[in-house]
C-alpha cells in the first residue's frame, strides 16, 4: 500500500491537542499549547483532553469524540496526542476516516499512541512518532527533539546521524519505516492493524518491560516469520527496568542473539523511546538506513 504524507504545516495553521489514552496534568496541556503557539500555530484543546475517567482521560466515547472531531475538522492540520499510558486500543476499531481523507493531517505521539500509528498506516497515512505534551512543556526552547518535530511539521525532513554500538550489524537498507512501542505493537499481532513485515525498517522501544518479556516478544516476531522479511531493524531505548539474571545476559545481547541469523542491518541504542533524546520518526516514510563502523544514519526520502 502506498503511504500518503499529510500536508506539511504553515504559519497560522491549527493543531488540536487531545488525550486518547491516559489522563494528564492540565499544566502540561497549558504549557504544550504555549510551545506550539510560539511556533506560529493556533491551538485547540480537545473538550476532554484534561478530563478523567479512572486512569483514562475520559470514557471511551469521550476520548473517541475528541479524536474524531479533530480528524473531521478541515481546519485542523495536526493532532498532538497529549500522552500515552494506556487506552488508545479502545478506539482503533471505532475511528471513521471518511472526512479525514478530504483533509489529512499529522497524528503526533508515541508509546501507547503506537496503536493509532498502526491504524493510520493501515488506512494509508504517515504519522509522527514523536514527543508529546509533557516534553514540550518541560524541555527548553532549544531542545533538539522538539526542534526536529517542529522542522518536520513545517516540511524539513531530517537526516539523523547517531553513535555506533558494539552489537550493531553493518549494512544499508531502503524500506518503509514502521514501528513504535514494542508491547503495544505486540498486542496488535494477528489483527488487521499488525505492522506489515515485507520491506519494513522496523523500530522498537519500550518502558517498564522486564528483559525476558521483551525477548519473548522478539521470539514471537522470529517464529511468526516477521524478522526474516524485514529490511532493517532499529532497536531503540528500553528503559524503566532493572537488569536481572533471567536471561543470563544483557537485554541488547539477548535481542542480538535472536536476530543473528539474518543479514539486514541492525543498530542498537538508537535515540527513540521514553527518554529526553527521543528523535521524531515518520511512521510510514520511505527511508535509507545505514549502519557503518563510524555511525548510524537514517535518511527520510519523502514521497
Amino acid at each position: 500500500m502506498d503511504i500518503q504524507f499529510p500536508p506539511f504545516l504553515r504559519q497560522g495553521d491549527e493543531v488540536a491537542i487531545i488525550s486518547p489514552s491516559s489522563k494528564i496534568d492540565k499544566r502540561f496541556l497549558k504549557e504544550a499549547k504555549k510551545r506550539l503557539e510560539s511556533w506560529g500555530l493556533r491551538v485547540a484543546v480537545g473538550k476532554h483532553a484534561g478530563g478523567a475517567s479512572g486512569t483514562y482521560a475520559g470514557t471511551v466515547r469521550q476520548r473517541l469524540n475528541d479524536l474524531q472531531e479533530a480528524m473531521d475538522n478541515p481546519d485542523v492540520r495536526a493532532i498532538l496526542c497529549s500522552r500515552g499510558g494506556y487506552g488508545a486500543v479502545h478506539l482503533v476499531d471505532k475511528v471513521d476516516f471518511g472526512k479525514f481523507r478530504e483533509s489529512p493531517k499529522w497524528l503526533i505521539g508515541f508509546s501507547d499512541i503506537t496503536a493509532l500509528h498502526c491504524l493510520f498506516q493501515r488506512e494509508g497515512y504517515a504519522s509522527l512518532h514523536a514527543p508529546m505534551a509533557r516534553h514540550l512543556a518541560v524541555e527548553p526552547e532549544d531542545d533538539p527533539s522538539a526542534e526536529y518535530l517542529k522542522g518536520i511539521l513545517f516540511g524539513e525532513l531530517p537526516v539523523y546521524a547517531c553513535e555506533t554500538h558494539k552489537l550493531n550489524r553493518k549494512g544499508t537498507a531502503k524500506g518503509v519505516l514502521r514501528g513504535g512501542n514494542m508491547a503495544v505493537a505486540y498486542g496488535l499481532r494477528g489483527t488487521p492493524y499488525d505492522i506489515p513485515a515485507e520491506g519494513t525498517v522496523l523500530f522498537i522501544e519500550d518502558v517498564n518491560e522486564r528483559p525476558h518479556a521483551v525477548e519473548r516478544m522478539m521470539y514471537n516476531l522470529k517464529l511468526g516469520g516477521v524478522l526474516e522479511r524485514l529490511s532493517g531493524l532499529i532497536v531503540g531505548q528500553f528503559t524503566g527496568f532493572e537488569e536481572d539474571c533471567s536471561l543470563g545476559k544483557e537485554l541488547y545481547e539477548a535481542l542480538a542473539a535472536v536476530v543473528k541469523e539474518y543479514d539486514f542491518p541492525v543498530c542498537f541504542g538508537f535515540p527513540v523511546g521514553h527518554v529526553t533524546r527521543n528523535l521524531p520518526l515518520i511512521d510510514g516514510a520511505e527511508v535509507e538506513f545505514t549502519v557503518s563502523g563510524k555511525e548510524v544514519t537514517l535518511r527520510f526520502l519523502g514521497q
